[in-house]
């Protein structure tokens, strides 16, 4: 296909709330850096009809604009039209492709920033009327998650998605895989022989893949309370980071080796089990100020039903059944309303052995920061500085990207990923048989946990979560001296 045909990109769902807070400020930034393909213009379709200045004002406050890049600005917008119609009505998409036909022929990107429930219509329509006409222009079709709730409908979705296009036209995006310290995975692991004969079950104890938020749900609860944080974040984006740990190391740098790669460990997972689960719902602080969120417990929203189930937070221990990792439990946890908002990959690595120096030593860890602020870290033991033994303390090598990278431009997740919409790369999207085996893993258990009304457990908002998830932690191995703590420089 020719990448230097003329683009459209054409934004489903333009007048909703990720086109203004996502979508249009990283299109921006990518026309700003010079770096969309020559002649790239930008269709919105919507609903309703959408007056121009409006959506600019609107999504103002979400784009990053120096007073020297104003006119820049101006002609960012110049390159917008809008298109109003339904999203399953045949003549209207016959209205679209007319529009879209009158920029010539051109390669079209199709953005889905769209609700579940019109994924089917909203593909329907584009196969039918709006695909790239000339053989050497491409169609490509950018999908926002969720990609199904559970097995059969993620297979439903799949299936219907497959009859309509390749699976070289499908971007299936999950931003996590964009975000700078999970792309570093590959070259952090396969790039530093030092790691080469250390990741394995040889020498790893555990490994942990967190995602905290220090907020909570209230006055933003859109979908979250039939999806649960399960859906939302664990089964997706703690899952793709969990692949790329775990893989081994692909043939080559592909797309398609890598995917392969991933998929073939996540085959190795057997189906979580209740008992490797800790759910809980987090409850209001009454000691808080009253005005403040954390008084709020999930429940005092409005709009969640007071018998309502959704775990705010979960904790859960996978196995991977391969030569590699045999005994080694890796564990997610996730959970809104927490102490603190991170996401953070850490590997603890097992005890010397033969240690000469008993419990003073504590146990290695390598940290990856992921966000806020980019990181990497090893926590290692020093003599303590001055002692005349051996007094052990607890330091890190610490490369925090802020201080070292003073002079390079750390891109948005979703900067990266729609450039590479652009450039077809697929490495950092979701194929559907890596979508098939996440589900495979985690929808007994959501099935069980439903079916059996299983309570969630109570945690105060601003707390670590649970107890009992601090305990399964400690049933699985995780050593915390409470010693030691990373301060980011």
């Amino acid at each position: 296909m020719n990448d230097q045909q003329n683009t459209l990109f054409v934004i489903f769902g333009a007048s909703g709330d990720l086109a203004r807070r996502k979508i249009y400020p990283v299109l921006w930034y990518l026309f700003r850096d010079q770096l969309l393909p020559p002649g790239t213009r930008f269709v919105g379709y919507s609903r309703s009809t959408i007056v121009k200045k409006n959506l600019e004002e609107k999504s103002k406050p979400f784009m990053k604009i120096t007073g020297q890049e104003k006119v820049n600005l101006s002609d960012f917008w110049d390159l917008h039209s809008f298109v109003s119609g339904s999203y399953s009505d045949d003549a209207d998409f016959k209205k679209l492709e007319t529009y879209l036909a009158s920029y010539g022929s051109t390669n079209r990107i199709f953005y889905l920033a769209l609700p579940p429930s019109v994924f089917e219509d909203v593909t329907t329509g584009i196969k039918k009327f709006c695909m790239a006409k000339s053989p050497v222009c491409h169609t490509r079709v950018i999908i926002e998650k969720p990609f199904g709730r559970d097995s059969a409908s993620s297979a439903e979705l799949s299936e219907h998605l497959a009859q309509l296009f390749k699976e070289s036209q499908m971007y299936r995006i999950d931003h996590y895989l964009g975000k700078e310290m999970v792309q570093n995975l590959m070259t952090l692991r396969f790039g530093n022989g030092i790691f080469s004969h250390l990741w394995s079950r040889s020498a790893i104890a555990s490994v942990q893949v967190t995602f905290k938020e220090n907020i909570g749900t209230l006055g933003r609860m859109g979908y979250f309370d039939s999806f649960g944080i399960i859906r939302d974040v664990m089964q997706n984006h703690l899952l793709q980071i969990v692949a790329l740990v775990a893989m081994a190391r692909p043939v080559s740098i592909s797309a398609s080796d890598i995917r392969d790669e991933k998929v073939r460990v996540l085959r190795a997972i057997p189906p979580l089990k209740l008992e490797d689960c800790v759910i809980g719902q987090y409850t209001g602080d009454k000691n808080a100020d009253p005005k403040s969120e954390a008084w709020f417990g999930y429940k005092d929203d409005e709009s969640v039903p007071q018998d309502s189930q959704t775990p705010t937070f979960a904790l859960t221990v996978l196995k991977i059944d391969n030569e590699q990792w045999e005994g080694v439990p890796f564990i997610m946890r996730a959970g809104k309303g927490l102490n603190e908002g991170k996401a953070e990959i850490r590997i603890q690595f097992k005890d010397v052995a033969g240690n000469l120096f008993g419990k003073s030593a504590r146990r290695n860890e390598l940290v990856m920061r992921v966000q806020p602020g980019e990181a990497i870290y090893m926590k290692i033991n020093t003599k303590t500085p001055g002692s005349s033994g051996f007094e052990f303390h607890e330091t890190e090598m610490d490369l925090t990207y802020k201080n070292r990278y003073t002079h390079h431009y750390i891109p948005d997740a979703y900067e990266r990923l729609i450039l590479d919409v652009f450039q077809g790369n697929q490495m950092n999207f979701v194929r559907a048989d890596e979508l098939s085996e996440a589900w495979r893993i985690f929808t007994p258990v959501l099935k069980k946990m439903e079916d059996q009304r299983i309570e969630p457990l109570k945690y105060v908002f601003g707390s670590r979560g649970p107890e009992e998830a601090d305990e399964m932690c400690r049933k699985q191995g995780v050593e915390y001296s409470g010693t030691y703590q990373w301060k980011q420089i």
